[in-house]
């Protein structure tokens, strides 16, 4: 059996008999071996990160349940019927049960990881120089077009590159076209949410011939980061094995690294659901906007007020998520709302995801789309996409995850980029739900 398959059902053995796993979970998936073939790597720590982190399975039938494991600093990753699955430090889990959950088992997590290696087929899955080398192929594909820049630097000092389709304008320059934006790779072990959004943009500069695409290209300023968090990413593959790697790679000054940029965001910053306790897997920073990914976004963002419609990419769950998630109420402008409702119900529809209001699975605080929309009225989505749970490959889910993923995105990008001009005309019926386009068939770019 795959070295891979034993150790995630060692780690996992200790959950109830209700949790058993599938038995057609694939988890034989992994990534390439980091490669410095484009760019200098940033070092990483002299000493590994310490981690004390537990794989929980907690008693936790509702909403509200969920949010206090959350507010106890416990990372949900997957629901269960009745139950949450999801990483714990023994701090984080203490805190649960003083808060009255009902720990159903833990396990320790640095104990099953070495066993985690990459398989030798899976190199479909891009590493950061990888990616650098694939955009700028992109970027050349398409001169007049296409344009690459940095928007800012991570923690380690990596670039954090956009590639951005705009007929009017290059690099940072602002368009008076109505923009899109799609980010990557906020969470490091979620590497499916930096393939996706890679492939996508390939996908749309193939498909300049096709009139429908042409006359996106032509309309819409698009820009697409794959991945923010490349520390992060570069971490959790380093010496051929995984490490689960949630968060960037901050050293926190206690033996803890990093920070979790999805709850860094200013917009309730450091309210429920964000952990501040360094050691935590939802460890808010120490003050919005503390760290230099986030602020990167940031500056982007405020410095092009076209941007109108925006997505971030995650893993796993299968879900299409718009705000709020900092708060339990639904968005107060009530045409907004009607528009956001039919938006996610559409992309559910495309996707097969389940459409839902973020806190509808526990509110958690500081997150990207609560800042994008709550701040400058962007529509913003977070999409949580395959596999559905732990046990069907959750973070590493496999090549054929690339594949598959890339053609359920692609409609929504799609979708997005056409209502950039008027978000708010979704709740007035459908727009660009019937289109599908298939480009040829190319070769991924090492």
């Amino acid at each position: 059996m795959n070295p891979l398959i034993l150790a995630v059902a060692a780690l996992l053995s200790a959950a109830p008999a209700s949790a058993a796993p599938d038995p057609r979970f694939d988890g034989g998936a992994g990534l390439p071996a980091p490669s410095a073939a484009e760019e200098p790597a940033a070092k990483t720590p002299a000493s590994a990160p310490r981690d004390e982190r537990l794989w929980v399975v907690l008693n936790a039938g509702d909403a509200q349940t969920r949010s206090a494991a959350a507010n106890a600093g416990v990372s949900i990753e997957e629901l269960r019927p009745g139950q949450i699955g999801g990483f714990a430090t023994p701090a984080a889990l203490a805190r649960a049960r003083a808060a009255g959950l009902t720990v159903l088992s833990s396990a320790p997590v640095s104990a099953r990881l070495g066993s985690l290696g990459f398989p030798t087929q899976d190199k479909a899955y891009h590493t950061y120089a990888q990616t650098v080398a694939q955009l700028k192929i992109l970027a050349g594909q398409a001169p007049g077009l296409a344009s690459l820049f940095s928007i800012g630097k991570t923690v380690q000092g990596r670039d954090i590159w956009a590639l951005r389709l705009c007929a009017d304008a290059q690099g940072a320059a602002p368009s008076k076209l109505p923009g899109a934006l799609f980010i990557g790779e906020h969470h490091a072990r979620e590497h499916l949410s930096n393939e996706v959004p890679l492939a996508l943009a390939g996908r749309l500069i193939d498909g300049r011939g096709d009139p429908e695409v042409a006359r996106l290209l032509a309309s819409r300023d698009i820009t697409i980061i794959p991945t923010l968090n490349g520390d992060g990413a570069e971490y959790d593959v380093e010496g051929d094995k995984y490490h689960m790697q949630r968060k960037n790679m901050r050293d926190n000054g206690d033996g803890s690294f990093g920070v979790d940029l999805n709850r860094n965001y200013g917009w309730g910053w450091g309210g429920p659901g964000a952990s501040s306790d360094p050691s935590d897997d939802t460890y808010r920073g120490p003050s919005a906007f503390s760290e230099p990914e986030t602020k990167a976004v940031k500056a982007f963002i405020e410095a092009h007020p076209n941007i109108k419609v925006l997505l971030s990419y995650h893993t796993f769950s299968e879900l299409v998520l718009y705000p709020w998630g900092g708060q339990e109420a639904p968005i107060e402008d009530k045409t907004a709302l009607k528009a956001y409702e039919a938006m996610a119900g559409e992309m559910g529809r495309m996707t097969g995801y389940t459409p839902e209001q973020s806190s509808a699975l526990y509110v958690a605080s500081g997150d990207l789309t609560d800042w994008s929309w709550g701040e400058h009225g962007i529509f913003s989505f977070t999409f949580e996409m395959l596999p559905k749970s732990m046990w069907d490959g959750g973070f590493y889910p496999g090549t054929a995850a690339i594949a598959s993923s890339i053609q359920l995105n692609w409609r929504p990008m799609l979708y997005l980029i056409d209502l950039a001009d008027d978000p708010r005309r979704a709740a007035q019926g459908p727009t660009l739900t019937a289109f599908e386009f298939k480009p040829q068939t190319t070769e991924t770019v090492r």
